[in-house]
């Protein structure tokens, strides 16, 4: 699944504040609708059934050989059951984590493929509720082995449920089987992106040791294993449309919320302009006035001056010329 855990061009780390609570309500919304999800148990019995005489027309019955293993030896059972009790819920988010600290330009695609995968097995919990092989009838031949080693773990019988909360699971959401997805989602990524070899080497042994340890314990039959891992390659190939469809989404939520804004900023500038019209022009006289035919002194007259204003220019000058020639004598004198 080289495409879903490629590298996408984000251009910043992703914020931690923002990424957490997005997790926590996706786990929130599975888990409410995991435990919503109660078929017929008729039901439930029938389709554990069925798929387990398939197995048997198939020759994929392992479940048998590894229960009996998981009963009969308790230095086996015993770490098996806290395994399926607790590496489910530790291992996928520290290797969230992991890529959120180390791998920022994957950790959006990453993130985004086992969403699509865990609601996508909550579809298939919906459609097909199935009896887990420790459910069935004992003359089927399989052991609660969580039961049996309950003494020496947090769990009680129902699961992997902490004592006393069993009737806060489904029990009959084993089709899909989601440990061994999610399995799969961190081996891929630690194989992919992992540099030390000891870290590539916990890619392939994780997923393996996960499918033998729910079939062992009688959590899951051999195909739930397959249908896990057929629910992460759809989750998969849905990881860039889904990437693409939130980009859209928010890319139209910014214009939705951006435009608003725009336009009471366009709409002030407008406002302001009409305040002050551009076609007032400014009052240099401040109020003095003259009289026709007046002139500021050193005006020039032209040739498109009225024809009063030229000659009452000529006799103002005629005037001043001679009251220049009365004061000549006088001071000469």
């Amino acid at each position: 699944m080289p495409h879903a855990t490629a590298p996408l061009a984000i251009g910043h780390r992703p914020r931690w504040w923002t990424e957490l609570p997005l997790i926590a309500v996706v786990y929130a919304l599975y888990s409410v609708g995991r435990l919503l999800v109660h078929g017929d148990v008729s039901t439930a019995v029938g389709n554990g059934l069925a798929i387990l005489r398939l197995e048997q027309a198939l020759f994929l019955n392992a479940e048998h050989p590894l229960n009996r293993l998981f009963t009969t030896t308790p230095s086996i059972g015993i770490p098996a059951d806290f395994a399926y009790a607790s590496l489910h819920y530790v291992v996928t988010p520290a290797v969230l984590v992991w890529l959120f600290r180390r791998r920022p330009a994957s950790y959006r695609a990453a993130r985004v493929w086992l969403m699509n995968s865990t609601l996508l097995g909550l579809v298939g919990f919906t459609l097909m509720p199935t009896c887990p092989p420790r459910l069935l009838d004992a003359s089927h031949g399989f052991v609660d082995t969580m039961a049996q080693y309950s003494s020496y773990g947090w769990w009680g019988e129902g699961a992997s449920a902490p004592r006393g909360l069993s009737g806060m699971t489904n029990q009959y959401a084993a089709m899909p089987s989601l440990h061994v997805g999610w399995s799969i989602w961190c081996g891929i990524l630690l194989w992919r992106h992992g540099r030390h070899p000891l870290v590539r080497a916990a890619g392939i042994a994780y997923p393996l040791l996960t499918t033998i340890i729910v079939m062992g314990t009688a959590n899951h039959y051999f195909l739930d294993a397959v249908a896990g891992a057929a629910v992460m390659a759809v989750g998969a190939l849905l990881t860039r449309p889904v990437i693409r469809f939130a980009d859209r989404c928010k890319d139209w939520g910014r214009a939705r919320i951006a435009r608003p804004v725009a336009d009471r900023f366009r709409g002030g500038r407008a406002t302001a302009a009409a305040d002050v019209p551009a076609t007032v022009s400014p009052d240099v006289s401040a109020g003095c006035k003259t009289s026709p035919g007046e002139r500021i002194p050193g005006q020039r007259t032209s040739s498109a001056d009225p024809p009063g204003t030229a000659v009452g220019g000529a006799a103002a000058r005629a005037a001043a010329d001679a009251a220049a020639s009365d004061d000549a004598p006088a001071a000469a004198r």
